[in-house]
């Protein structure tokens, strides 16, 4: 039962990250009953990326005992989806502060050591677990 409610939160999270992700200002419509333009569209996009995230993290995983996957896949999600959209911003000229490349920046190379953690998952080459030391003198 458990499972089941995750998996239909996860989904719904996901969903409405997709949403919010293409269309902001409708979702604010609905949601808020205002409306969005100009740097409210940007920050909406970058929620929806939050959400998704969210969907990610909270999805049952499919082995047993395998906390970080789900955290991990969520993270590398979010981190690529802000760099694509921060450096689409940045090329186009929209929305462009001090801080915008530095974050874009910021943001590439956390996917970068995110997506070699997941490889390195995905093939194995798992760091061992520390086990707790158990007293062999008695």
């Amino acid at each position: 039962m458990t499972r089941r409610l995750l998996a239909v939160g996860a989904a719904a999270e996901a969903a409405t990250g997709l949403v919010v992700m293409a269309v902001p200002a409708v979702f604010a419509r609905w949601l808020l009953g205002a409306d969005l333009s100009g740097v409210g569209l940007t920050v909406g996009r970058l929620s929806g990326f939050a959400l998704l995230a969210l969907g990610v993290a909270c999805s049952p995983d499919t082995s047993p005992g395998s906390s970080h996957g789900a955290a991990l896949r969520a993270l590398l999600a979010y981190s690529f989806l802000v760099t694509v959209y921060l450096f689409s911003l940045g090329v186009r000229g929209a929305s462009v502060g001090r801080l915008l490349w530095p974050a874009m920046a910021a943001h590439g190379v956390y996917t970068l050591l995110l997506a070699r953690a997941w490889l390195g998952r995905s093939r194995g080459h798992q760091q061992p677990r520390l086990r707790p030391q158990t007293d062999r003198a008695r």
